[in-house]
């Protein structure tokens, strides 16, 4: 079983410039694409095309234009779950230029009332107790079953609590005691998400570089430091705070440090991966193909470092495809990402 929910999804139009952004200056289009968005579902699309069944909960009106451009996916695998909402989904722009510089141009979302916030915690209460064995049940599950999660990813919209993802974590702990659960989000919600460590630790969080500085109480300056200094080739910083959250309950904390690639940190230890050589074309949905590939190579029973040289591969991949455009298997890059024990 793997769920994921996202709370402000999105119609992502990406833009390709034929040449550098010029601000304040007409700039010509090579493509415009426009296609179901949102770090949730585009973790559910990853995970879809790579042969996993997934369930992307999202609030969404009945009859909006993100419904129906997931009606038409060519997704098998994938079942989308919209909760109806009064507030019209937001449209995300993203800028890319011909050296994959990506600008992205986020809409707030629309309001969710105290109403549809509960709406979406039951739907997601009811999709997750709904592939919970029943106590007393046949005791031999799919191995598959003992690798369930769910993800949840991406900014929360206007009229959501702050602390909204440490609420879902202490509903989902308590539906269903031994699913993984996996964080995604940055600013206020990933702060207040640190804030209610231990209680409510997550089996996964995906911080960049700064994130994780400002989670482990680094100050800013040090905080900013830590993907610079990965490009330099010093990781140990970056695994101390790492260590930080993980000594706090976390279970697994990968940090996404661009080009310098990606460190892993469990309480068994940790591991610092390089990117896969390719062309950067996009960077828009790399972060959430690393999840996907991270939590597809723990479904399948791979170890710490096979995780984390899977995330990287799918992280990879999804820079080195134009716009929007998803990875799957057949994407991925030929030369496999080279992990090393920190």
């Amino acid at each position: 079983m793997i769920i994921t929910l996202t709370p402000n999804p999105s119609l992502d139009r990406t833009v390709t410039l034929a040449g550098p952004l010029v601000r304040g200056g007409v700039n010509r289009l090579q493509s415009v694409t426009t296609e179901p968005g949102g770090k949730g579902l585009n973790v559910a699309r990853v995970l879809a095309r790579s042969g996993q069944e997934v369930t992307a909960i999202l609030p969404a009106p009945e009859r909006d234009p993100l419904v129906a451009a997931l009606e038409a996916l060519d997704a098998p695998g994938l079942s989308a779950v919209a909760v109806d909402v009064a507030g019209a989904v937001r449209v995300n722009t993203a800028v890319t230029e011909p050296d994959g510089t990506t600008t992205k141009l986020n809409e707030p979302g629309a309001v969710l009332s105290g109403a549809e916030v509960a709406a979406v915690e039951e739907a997601l209460s009811e999709a997750v107790t709904a592939h919970t064995p029943l106590a007393g049940a046949d005791a031999a599950a799919p191995a598959e079953d003992a690798h369930s999660w769910a993800i949840l990813s991406g900014s929360l919209p206007p009229g959501a609590p702050t602390d909204w993802y440490a609420r879902l974590i202490g509903l989902l702990r308590q539906a269903a005691p031994g699913l993984r659960i996996a964080v995604d989000t940055s600013d206020a919600p990933l702060a207040a998400l640190a804030a209610a460590l231990p209680d409510a630790a997550p089996d996964l969080i995906k911080p960049n570089g700064e994130e994780l500085g400002q989670l482990a109480g680094l100050p800013a300056e040090r905080a900013t430091a830590l993907e610079q200094g990965a490009l330099a080739g010093d990781y140990a910083p970056v695994a101390q705070a790492a260590r930080v959250l993980v000594d706090r309950g976390v279970g697994a904390v990968l940090a996404t440090l661009g080009g310098a690639g990606a460190v892993l940190v469990t309480a068994e230890g940790a591991w610092r991966a390089t990117a896969p050589a390719v062309p950067v074309i996009s960077t828009v949905g790399a972060g959430d193909s690393s999840v996907a590939g991270y939590i597809l190579a723990d479904v399948r029973g791979a170890d710490a470092p096979e995780r984390l040289a899977t995330a990287m591969a799918y992280g990879s991949a999804a820079a080195g495809l134009p716009g929007t455009t998803l990875p799957g298997p057949a994407d991925l890059p030929d030369q496999v990402a080279v992990v090393t024990p920190l």
